[in-house]
């Protein structure tokens, strides 16, 4: 018998027991001894049974409501893509009763993130979907949620001493190592590779700090596992540093930049900027003239991919963030209403993108 075929009237008769018994066991309500159940669910697991969670759902006339709480989309140009994937998923569920709301906060702003969570927190909803961007903050968020059993996934950010339901986004550690691969790649066996953090509060931004990490890492392994060279030759040496600069519209964002780009003791040979805003630092390149410099960012944004295709950017490391607000919310989703095992991490692919396989990637 195929398991989309099995019926309660068959489970009744391998169990021995009523139709209405086997309703009850499924259902979770009326009284059954502890031995019928048993004996119920054990038939169930045998015949392969399937429960139909959307035609439950659909008749159940229960509402659940999600509340978002994310960067306003509207500041800035990464975070239209996720609130695009949290729209569409919206969009699929409202037939199942689901609504969703979202508490937008400023990015540069903690004040702002702490009372849109704190809105959302009072609205009391079924489930949360957060981008915890600042990290200590969000920690006592956590605590609260937890202990009200509010359900909550993160995303773009991924805090492993939590125990939120599921996480969906990058490794961001994975990412900075791997864009460390990307800015090395064919370069002279010498130089500096320099981590540039756009107005990032490092020090609350777990994400950040371990991409730099990843980043710094892939140098440190390449070191250590170099060959010694021949006699009268020198070990290749691989300098990395970091620079935290300031919001681009401050004077001192240009100032630092192009005492960098005139200092030629430096033998700056690739730049890794650790968030979206690769496209900030591209124009100073072109200034320059400094084709040799190597320039490894983040995300299909605008402006990113006219300097991909100017050949100014030489790599984007795609993050699906359409994908991470999209599939966040069926996270919620399956956990709340459809009753599925919830992965608790969900890596998504670190997609390469290049000037030559950009069109793949629009297109889809």
């Amino acid at each position: 018998m195929g398991k989309n075929a099995v019926r309660i009237k068959d489970i009744a008769a391998k169990a021995n027991v009523s139709v209405g018994t086997v309703d009850r066991v499924l259902h979770n309500r009326g009284r059954v001894a502890e031995d019928v159940r048993q004996k119920v669910l054990q038939m169930m697991k045998e015949l392969e049974y399937e429960p139909n969670m959307i035609a439950r759902t659909l008749g159940s006339n229960r509402t659940y409501r999600l509340a978002v709480i994310q960067p306003d989309h509207t500041l800035d140009p990464y975070w239209h893509a996720p609130w695009q994937g949290i729209e569409k998923a919206s969009r699929e569920l409202k037939q199942y009763g689901l609504t969703v709301t979202t508490y937008s906060y400023n990015l540069n702003q903690v004040d702002s993130f702490l009372e849109q969570a704190q809105a959302a927190t009072l609205s009391a909803p079924d489930g949360i979907l957060i981008a915890p961007l600042f990290y200590r903050e969000s920690l006592g968020l956590f605590e609260q949620w937890q202990q009200q059993q509010i359900p909550y996934v993160m995303f773009n950010t991924y805090i492993a001493e939590v125990q939120s339901l599921s996480y969906v986004g990058q490794d961001s550690y994975q990412s900075g190592f791997l864009a460390g691969k990307l800015v090395q790649f064919g370069q002279a066996q010498a130089g500096t590779f320099l981590v540039a953090h756009i107005a990032e509060d490092i020090a609350n931004s777990v994400h950040i700090s371990q991409k730099e990490k990843g980043f710094r890492d892939y140098f440190a392994q390449l070191t250590a596992t170099q060959s010694e060279p021949e006699p009268e030759q020198p070990r290749s040496q691989y300098n990395v540093i970091s620079i935290d600069l300031p919001d681009p519209a401050d004077p001192s964002f240009a100032r630092q930049l192009n005492r960098l780009l005139d200092d030629e003791q430096t033998q700056l040979k690739g730049i890794f900027v650790s968030t979206s805003k690769a496209y900030e630092i591209a124009p100073y390149l072109q200034a320059y003239r400094r084709e040799d410099i190597r320039l490894v960012g983040y995300d299909l944004l605008e402006k990113n991919i006219h300097f991909l295709k100017e050949n100014v950017i030489d790599f984007l490391i795609n993050q699906n963030p359409k994908k991470q607000g999209y599939r966040g919310i069926y996270a919620l989703a399956d956990q709340l209403f459809f009753k599925k095992e919830v992965q608790p991490i969900k890596y998504l692919p670190l997609d390469i993108i290049t000037k030559e396989n950009l069109q793949y990637y629009l297109d889809k």
